[in-house]
């Protein structure tokens, strides 16, 4: 059975992909833009202190627009650091200058917080490529994030930044994959069946 549930897992891994590829730059955009606000918006993420993102690449989900709002109402904002083993660090987030290319991401550049600063933050913000109505996530298959959201108290928001279309009845899932509680498109928050 598991093999199956791998075999479903690369598929539709591939179909989003694909689906990303063709999104528009300015839609890209713009999408970045009203996830941020409807992020913004979220009770948990106005009372945070600290909230654990990271700065979206090529065809995800746009986070710069929500990680320069957040700096400037003086939230503190963790980045994540992929490890040798890939698992994350953390480190804080000190403007987009402060930031290098790293195995085709970026990485904030400030000092090292261990892997357990995640358990510190308020609001967990996750990339993925799909999430399920039971708030199963659907990342890109290394398990950086099933770890780190391992080390995340439970009742701490934890939301995946998708575009519209990937929120999808169920996706595929193995014992180690770890669910969200919300999930954010452009077109806002759905809360999930993980959070009740």
């Amino acid at each position: 059975m598991p093999d199956l549930t791998r075999t479903a897992k690369l598929a539709l891994r591939d179909q989003l992909l694909a689906a990303r590829r063709r999104i528009p730059v300015l839609e890209l955009g713009e999408g970045a833009r009203a996830t941020a606000a409807h992020l913004l918006a979220t009770e948990e993420v106005r009372r945070a202190a600290t909230v654990a993102a990271y700065v979206s690449v090529s065809h995800e989900p746009g986070t710069g627009p929500l990680l320069e709002a957040l700096a400037q109402a003086g939230t503190r904002v963790l980045l994540p650091v992929v490890l040798p083993g890939m698992d994350l660090d953390w480190a804080a987030y000190a403007g987009p200058e402060e930031l290098r290319p790293s195995r085709g991401l970026l990485e904030p550049t400030g000092a090292r917080l261990g892997v357990d600063a995640v358990a510190g933050a308020d609001v967990v913000l996750v990339p993925g490529l799909a999430v399920g109505a039971d708030g199963t996530r659907l990342g890109r298959g290394a398990g950086c994030y099933d770890r780190a959201l391992q080390r995340v108290p439970r009742g701490t928001f934890t939301c995946a930044v998708l575009h519209r279309g990937e929120l999808l009845d169920e996706v595929p899932a193995e014992a180690h994959d770890r669910a969200v509680h919300a999930a954010v498109t452009p077109d806002g928050v759905v809360r999930l069946a993980a959070g009740a």
